[in-house]
């Protein structure tokens, strides 16, 4: 365990594996089936329950509960996981539920922010560099991409997917799929334009942002039904990866998408 420091409060199983230089803060509590990586922060009054994956240089602030069991009726108390990746910071009071046996587990991303009083629920998947502002609530099953970015209060329904790259605005209320790139504000909510300035932060060229605009240009800001726009915007020739990336989120869609 090399350098780690356990408050003489807290109280940690023996039967877990814990790295070395961690830090686990007064009244936390740690359970057995736990693994915690290296130079990993639990402030006070946290709870990791069975189950829990963490990697390294992870933080997890007062009164965060990882791991905990499904909020789902159908949940027998079978043995799965809460996976978190390395360099994710968990802010106060928000939860993380473990998966059920639909999936066995429910994943969290390397570098990635989910603040105060946020909740992720049972078998939800969750890549790198997201960020999910302060009471985002997650249903179950609900897969966010790498980069994107949830605005405070903003709730996503079962089953959902939100595409790499876009954000959702405050507040919103998310029953569809959330195209890759996209901006999703006002209520209902509805596309507002692609994430450009997200786009050029993360080096994306000006001749791939052009031809993401192109592309939603056709499919959702035209005469065009998703299907056909997709189809004409085909017959254009050669397409960057990205587009090509979008068609694929749409065409997977089960839920539909955002207009």
């Amino acid at each position: 365990m090399g350098n780690t420091k356990i408050h003489p409060s807290a109280i940690v199983s023996d039967k877990a594996s814990i790295g070395s230089d961690v830090t686990i803060g007064a009244f936390s509590i740690v359970e057995d089936d736990v693994v915690i990586g290296n130079n990993v922060e639990i402030r006070s009054s946290v709870i990791i329950a069975d189950g829990a994956r963490i990697g390294n240089d992870c933080k997890f602030f007062s009164g965060a509960v990882i791991s905990t069991e499904p909020q789902d009726l159908k949940f027998a108390g079978e043995s799965t996981l809460a996976i978190i990746g390395d360099n994710t910071v968990v802010r106060e009071y928000a939860t993380v539920n473990r998966g059920t046996k639909e999936t066995g587990r429910t994943q969290i991303g390397e570098n990635c922010l989910i603040m105060a009083y946020a909740h992720v629920a049972h078998d939800c998947s969750l890549g790198n560099n997201v960020i999910m502002s302060n009471v985002v609530q997650l249903a179950g099953h609900v897969t966010i991409e790498d980069w994107v970015i949830m605005g405070g209060v903003a709730k996503i329904h079962q089953f959902c997917s939100i595409g790499q790259y876009a954000m959702v605005g405050a507040d919103m209320y998310i029953t569809k799929d959330v195209a890759p790139y996209t901006l999703i504000g006002r209520k209902p909510p509805q596309v507002e334009g692609i994430n450009k300035v997200g786009l050029r932060r993360r080096g994306f060229s000006a001749e791939t942002i052009s031809a993401i605009q192109n592309f939603y240009d056709t499919i959702l800001f035209s005469r065009y039904n998703t299907r056909d726009g997709i189809a004409k915007y085909k017959k254009q020739g050669p397409m960057v990866p990205e587009v090509e990336r979008c068609i694929d989120f749409i065409e997977k869609s089960t839920r539909g998408i955002y207009r």
